[in-house]
């Protein structure tokens, strides 16, 4: 545990496996852990044994792979929550998002929070996804949100001293806080729920085309815990698990790494200028960004997408996965019951895999076809095999839109004509890694040719 104190832990553990090896046993208080830092060693735990590897808690998150009841959720999620159908029917709310961030910074361009505005961005777009607008619990359920997956990040002394006095004891506080904060998100989605249903949600056609309004994530789950047919009863305790996970991954996930493209964007003017170019060709005159122009014609985008996602992996160290049964991983045993972090971060960084490794380089996946399908187990943003996140695809489509948006509409700069290499690139650890700091730009309106004086 002392190798880990005063730093990231994704940081210390890349660090250690660069002395001791790809898979390296960890003893975390009572909890034995293996970390695996190469291409090889995921693979084994998440495609030639994944199902061995495929347990972790508790919840939706962190429910046993081998219930029916989070096999039917996942498959619920991956399917009809966040398939590609769906994706696509929300494309109007990216839309309307992005304009009105866009409004808001051009109504004060000056100095720009662009952390800030894109965590409201990326909030409101994933209520309105997920329940039809921004409702009057939206201030008090986002806020609570944040309070859980601070808890949720990290280690806690249960974690490490299952079950001892000492978590007992010294941990009562925080376990005490943490069913607190549990009640009261279960509370806070019951009242969503009933808000829900007094607005009538069920007038709706199911495909949010030729209906009074567009079906929302809230709607299918209702539709289906009163059609039945998964299975399992959807309880309002699994929807608020199931809602849960939709905002922790979806507005947590999505808004760090958009926040981190920017930071790198503003970083290397090069790339800046061509990501900015390419936006700015191809929407040429035009008043706002719509998705379908820009869907699979920004292939530099994309480039600058994925090159952020290997440098910033939004959940560095892959949620942590139970092994099931005794095995092997890359010929050492692996007992029953071990914890195993997939180290994503030290792999997107690795100098045997990618040149120029700590090099912001979107160009790499020029003539690359890595996708995120978790095929390549050099890079994993959203992990692989039966626990790979369904909902990557609705994610990149935000940032993309997001980034396509600010770039196309401002010049960028830092405050008071600071070089570009002195932006802090420091990062804080949490369920994701996020900016230390707040990202502060200075933000210039572009005009169109087409719509100059």
């Amino acid at each position: 545990m002392h190798c880990l104190l005063g730093a990231l832990p994704h940081h210390a553990m890349r660090r250690l496996a660069q002395r001791y090896g790809p898979v390296m046993l960890l003893r975390l208080g009572h909890v034995r852990a293996v970390v695996v830092s190469s291409p090889e060693a995921p693979r084994e735990v998440m495609k030639t044994h994944d199902a061995i590897f495929a347990n972790r808690g508790r919840n939706i998150t962190f429910a046993p792979y081998q219930s029916r009841h989070w096999k039917e959720v996942r498959r619920l999620c991956a399917t009809e929550l966040l398939g590609p159908k769906r994706v696509l029917s929300f494309r109007p709310i990216r839309e309307e998002e992005a304009a009105s961030l866009v409004r808001g910074i051009a109504a004060s361009p000056a100095l720009v929070n662009v952390s800030e505005r894109i965590k409201v961005l990326m909030t409101d777009l994933l209520m309105r996804c997920a329940i039809g607008d921004r409702c009057p619990m939206r201030d008090e359920y986002i806020a609570d949100m944040d309070k859980a997956l601070e808890l949720m990040a990290g280690f806690n002394l249960n974690d490490l001293f299952p079950g001892s006095w000492l978590a007992r004891t010294l941990g009562a506080g925080s376990l005490r806080a943490a069913r607190e904060l549990h009640d009261r998100i279960h509370r806070i989605t019951q009242a969503i729920i009933d808000y829900h249903e007094s607005k009538g949600a069920a007038a709706t056609t199911g495909d949010g085309e030729g209906s009074s309004r567009r079906e929302d994530i809230l709607d299918l789950l209702l539709r289906f815990q009163k059609d039945g047919g998964l299975g399992i009863t959807l309880t309002t305790q699994v929807l608020s698990g199931v809602m849960f996970d939709v905002f922790a991954a979806g507005s947590e996930t999505t808004g760090t790494t958009t926040i981190w493209a920017m930071s790198e964007l503003v970083r290397s003017p090069r790339v800046m200028e061509r990501a900015q170019s390419e936006v700015r060709q191809l929407l040429h005159g035009k008043t706002r960004v719509p998705e379908a122009d820009i869907q699979g014609r920004l292939p530099y985008l994309q480039m600058v997408i994925k090159e952020t996602l290997r440098l910033h992996p939004p959940a560095p160290l892959i949620l942590p996965r139970l092994c099931g049964e005794s095995t092997k991983v890359l010929g050492f045993d692996v007992p029953e019951g071990t914890t195993v972090f997939v180290n994503v971060w030290a792999l997107g960084r690795d100098k045997m895999l990618w040149a120029d490794a700590d090099e912001f380089k979107p160009e790499r996946f020029e003539d690359d076809a890595t996708d995120f399908s978790g095929t390549d187990f050099r890079f994993l943003p959203g992990g692989a095999g039966r626990r790979m996140c369904p909902g990557l695809t609705f994610g990149v489509a935000n940032i993309e839109i997001t980034v396509a948006s600010l770039l196309y509409h401002f010049d960028w700069k830092l405050p008071g004509g600071a070089s570009p290499y002195e932006l802090d690139m420091s990062e804080s650890y949490g369920i994701t890694a996020r900016r230390k700091t707040d990202l502060l730009l200075e933000a210039t309106p572009y005009v169109p040719h087409g719509l100059k004086s």
